[in-house]
């Protein structure tokens, strides 16, 4: 099963993106996600298959000897034209012809959000990278779809409604860890970001 294309309007957004974690982030491996692909297209443009979790033997007390059974919890991130039903599949069909078949997987009960994506060269894409530009002068940073999970299907597919995403945060923050964070500088700068989407809202111009 191979992931869709990249579109031509996503290459093109992700062109300039650098992939940054701050300045106390791990190196990023370079061989990590897709052959070929820029990091920025194996984060926001391509899926990967990643274990969170593993867990085998007793670290308690080990032996030199094979463990009878290995438990894996993984993920796959995956972009707008996959269809999550044929993962278990594909990984059956692939464990099984590579001699795997004692292998038993499960999907969490959990679920997922399904995958949602605004084509950057989308009207309200280009009205609102305009009126960032206008309101900050500095050219935004277009992301076609972030690189993590996020329930914007109910407002994309249940509502039909297209979505933009504006960030008020930085590489550093520390999101969702007990010492999260926001800058006064980037406070200020999101204030004034979202008067001027509401401002320009009521002006002549806007998509509908």
């Amino acid at each position: 099963m191979a992931a869709p294309p990249i579109p031509n309007s996503v290459r093109a957004a992700l062109a300039d993106v650098a992939i940054d974690g701050g300045d106390d982030a791990p190196e990023i491996d370079p061989g990590w996600g897709e052959p070929g692909l820029s990091a920025a297209e194996k984060v926001f443009g391509w899926c990967s298959f990643e274990a969170l979790a593993f867990s085998t033997g007793n670290p308690d007390n080990p032996v030199n000897a094979i463990p009878p059974r290995a438990k894996a919890t993984c993920q796959i991130r995956f972009v707008v034209g996959t269809d999550p039903e044929n993962f278990l599949p594909a990984l059956r069909r692939h464990l099984d012809a590579h001699g795997f078949p004692m292998v038993r997987l499960e999907r969490w009960k959990k679920g997922y959000f399904p995958a949602t994506r605004l084509d950057p060269d989308h009207p309200w894409v280009c009205w609102a990278a305009a009126w960032g530009a206008a309101t900050t002068g500095v050219p935004p940073a277009i992301l076609p779809n972030l690189g993590g999970s996020l329930p914007n299907d109910i407002f994309a597919v249940d509502l039909g409604l297209p979505t933009v995403w504006v960030p008020h945060s930085y590489p550093g923050c520390s999101q969702h860890a007990p010492n999260e964070h926001l800058l006064a500088p980037l406070a200020r700068q999101a204030l004034a970001i979202m008067s001027g989407i509401y401002w320009d809202l009521g002006e002549a111009g806007v998509p509908v």
